[in-house]
């Protein structure tokens, strides 16, 4: 077998071959491989790379000192070692073969870049894991807390307290409250406070029976309780509340009453929240009530200021309309020589003018109306007006549409006065009397518990323009339907 380009026999050890750059010796040596003769294209060692040779073994001796003699039984197994470690190598070589430094290196590098690769993908793996772990650990913790509430809810519906949907649960201004009350009242019967009983009651002569009695009809008792006042929450209304108050109070009562041998009681706190629960749910439900009655007023008074406007219209069309008419008259009476009708006809002219000028002052100003006083004692009794105002070139069309078929008679008229602002004019009234408002809730129900004759004093006292005032009502259609008009002979 051939030796491999820069190559030659080690001069120090006929066993090695030690590689020449072109230059100098390098370190890198392998076994020599047996060859049966010299192949002549392998050059022999110049005498430059003997001295190179010598130069290093002197250095090696100058370093080292006297090389230690070794026995012959020692040389003997140094040259076994050295024999197995080139048999050894020589096997790595057969196996592998010789690698240049520059692809041990790229090796090397490779390695380098697989080991980093392996360790971030582990790194990456590692980190999900991780995250994965906490998940479920939050999901342990949230399972664990479900349990908690679970449990808790159990122990609350062993007693009658359920989360049932409340009318204040969806209000802006009362879910908070409603939120904080259900929690005290939660709070009270976990720990064992809403209903009290004696305790040390006996039951057959056993003082552990008789606690065992005791807590069986407590809890009956309350779980009674509880759904009469959640009964009461669901039907209360907005104008019941007094009624569904007193019907839990009986309850309570009642209750208290089947367990007077062992002393029951409902706590006094206990009950207050839960007809506060109550009170919650009729505020809410009244507040919806007045939202839905001021939409309607508020329609209402669309459609009256559709009316007024509409009036307004066919009223400045009506005297423009004549207008022309009398000025197309005028026109004609003129070209006659007419002079006295044509006078006539310029006076009548004006009067359009002025009407329209006042049709159109009226409609630019929305402040300007009517205000009326009005009562109907047939159908609200006496010493009970209605004050209100209208926009209306008829104010008595909007009186009728009020006495109509809604009311068994018609109203009778007090005062009907026009005012350029007959909004300030009517909110002076409804402060004046406002204690005296009969639907203090709903503010579009304009009646008042009056006398006509106390209104025309407060309208005196301002200085209001009146033209006419009656103060007592004729109420035709109800005098002739009372029983003295039926007996009267006709």
């Amino acid at each position: 077998m051939s030796v491999p380009a820069g190559w030659y026999n080690d001069p120090q050890d006929p066993a090695l071959v030690r590689y020449w750059d072109g230059g100098h010796w390098t370190a890198h040596i392998q076994p020599s491989q047996p060859l049966a003769a010299q192949p002549p294209h392998i050059p022999q060692m110049s005498a430059q790379p003997q001295q190179h040779l010598q130069k290093m073994q002197n250095e090696k001796r100058g370093r080292a000192g006297s090389v230690p003699k070794v026995g012959f039984f020692g040389a003997k197994k140094t040259a076994e070692t050295a024999l197995a470690d080139v048999e050894r190598l020589q096997r790595i070589l057969d196996e592998r073969g010789l690698l240049e430094f520059d692809q041990i290196e790229a090796s090397r590098d490779e390695l380098r870049r697989i080991a980093e690769k392996e360790r971030q993908e582990w790194a990456a793996e590692s980190q999900r894991l991780q995250g994965q772990l906490q998940h479920l650990r939050a999901e342990l913790a949230q399972a664990e807390g479900q349990l908690v509430s679970s449990r808790a809810s159990a122990a609350l519906q062993e007693i009658g307290v359920f989360d049932f949907e409340h009318p204040a649960e969806h209000s802006a201004h009362l879910a908070a409250r409603l939120d904080a009350l259900r929690a005290q009242y939660k709070e009270m019967a976990r720990a064992k406070q809403a209903i009290h009983a004696a305790t040390n009651f006996t039951f057959n002569n056993s003082t552990k029976q008789g606690e065992k009695f005791v807590n069986q009809m407590s809890t009956i008792m309350l779980r009674a309780y509880n759904a009469e006042a959640e009964n009461c929450v669901k039907t209360v209304k907005a104008g019941n509340l007094a009624t569904a108050t007193s019907r839990l109070t009986k309850a309570k009562e009642q209750i208290e009453r089947q367990g007077t041998m062992i002393n029951l009681r409902i706590d006094e706190q206990y009950h207050h929240l839960r007809l506060q629960e109550m009170v919650l749910a009729a505020e809410h439900l009244q507040a919806l009530a007045a939202e839905k009655e001021m939409e309607r007023a508020r329609r209402e008074d669309l459609r009256e200021q559709k009316k007024a406007e509409a009036e307004l219209a066919a009223a400045r069309q009506k005297l423009a309309k004549e207008r022309a008419m009398h000025q197309a008259t005028l026109d004609a009476l003129i070209a006659n020589g007419d002079l006295e009708g044509a006078e006539r006809m310029r006076s009548k002219i004006a009067e359009d003018e002025l009407a329209l000028a006042d049709v159109e002052r009226r409609a630019a100003n929305i402040r300007a109306g009517y205000v009326y006083v009005i009562s109907n004692i047939g159908a609200f009794g006496e010493n009970m007006v209605k004050i209100g105002m209208t926009r209306r070139l008829e104010p008595m069309d909007r009186v009728n549409e009020l006495g109509d078929a809604s009311v068994p008679f018609r109203f009778d008229v007090h005062a009907l006065f026009y005012s350029d602002d007959a909004v300030a004019t009517e909110a002076m009234l409804h402060r004046t009397f406002g204690e005296q408002r009969v639907n203090k809730v709903n503010l579009r129900r304009e009646f008042f518990r009056v006398t006509p004759h106390e209104v025309l004093e407060v309208l005196k006292e301002h200085h209001v323009e009146l033209v006419e005032f009656t103060e007592l009502p004729a109420a035709e259609e109800f005098r002739l339907s009372s029983p003295e008009a039926e007996a009267m002979p006709v």
